[in-house]
């Protein structure tokens, strides 16, 4: 199989003189966490010149070289990645499944004849999970135990930075050895872009450093079971729209954690590239 037969066809894009808030909004009515970044040249010609996450959003966002400004006067060009890692349509799946564990990204714009056609994502790898193939697999084999985990009491700050050490997309957030939330980065850059609209300019560095985890992290988490296979685990993402969920011992224990890069690994071992 190819990336032609999973990408999507409908490309929705971003203007890089467009603000962060317009792209958020972009992402939300979509459902997207992506954005590929256009600009219109002289001959009217729309041209892919970087990809805009809900990352990078969060991350610039948060940091202090910016502390002071508004959300409007953040341009996607600000924040935007310009190196864009592009995939042909005639890759096989686990080339590009490959390629993305490897740039350490969710997304590729798809490329044919030096135009951009499609968008490949993690979500549209996952679908492949749901196959018979991947039914022996369990998530106990695919999973992370080695968690990165922040506190509820926690700064927001303190998570941004592990976000981008680890590089990762979420943490679960314990307490009492017990997970009682996840925090991402998509509520990471919602919770700077709505702190940025209301707080003046001259407190924003300051009280940007007060902002808690457990002020922003998503509460009642759906967790898996270990003894599940990938196909129950690669349905629950694509049902409920979570990139990950931790996972449970029969005792309702944590064990670890399960998201769409430990899937995507599987199918790269699945496909034979690695």
């Amino acid at each position: 199989m190819r990336v032609k037969n999973i990408m999507s066809s409908d490309v929705v894009v971003v203007d890089k003189d467009q603000n962060v808030c317009d792209a958020l909004r972009i992402m939300k009515k979509h459902k997207l966490s992506r954005l590929p970044v256009i600009n219109t040249n002289n001959d009217h010609v729309k041209e892919l010149v970087g990809m805009v996450t809900e990352k990078d959003i969060a991350m610039k966002l948060g940091s202090s070289k910016y502390g002071n400004m508004a959300p409007s006067h953040f341009h996607v060009s600000t924040v935007m990645s310009k190196e864009v890692i592009k995939v042909d349509m005639e890759t096989d799946l686990g080339t590009a499944a490959n390629m993305m564990l490897e740039n350490h990204i969710g997304g590729m714009p798809v490329i044919e004849d030096g135009e951009m056609v499609g968008m490949v994502t993690k979500s549209d790898f996952i679908d492949t999970c749901r196959g018979k193939a991947y039914e022996n697999q369990v998530v106990e084999e695919a999973m992370s135990t080695e968690l990165i985990t922040v506190a509820p009491s926690d700064r927001i700050v303190h998570a941004r930075r592990l976000i981008i050490d680890a590089k990762v997309g979420r943490l679960p957030v314990m307490e009492n050895e017990e997970i009682v939330g996840i925090i991402t980065a998509k509520d990471i850059a919602k919770s700077m872009t709505s702190f940025r609209k209301v707080v003046p300019d001259k407190h924003k560095a300051a009280r940007i450093r007060n902002l808690l985890v457990e002020d922003v992290m998503t509460q009642n988490v759906q967790n898996i079971l270990a003894t599940a296979n990938i196909t129950q685990a690669a349905e629950m993402m694509l049902e409920h729209g979570c990139s990950g969920f931790p996972v449970v011992d029969e005792d309702q224990n944590t064990v670890g954690l399960i998201t769409k890069t430990d899937l995507l690994d599987i199918i790269v071992e699945m496909e034979g590239v690695r």
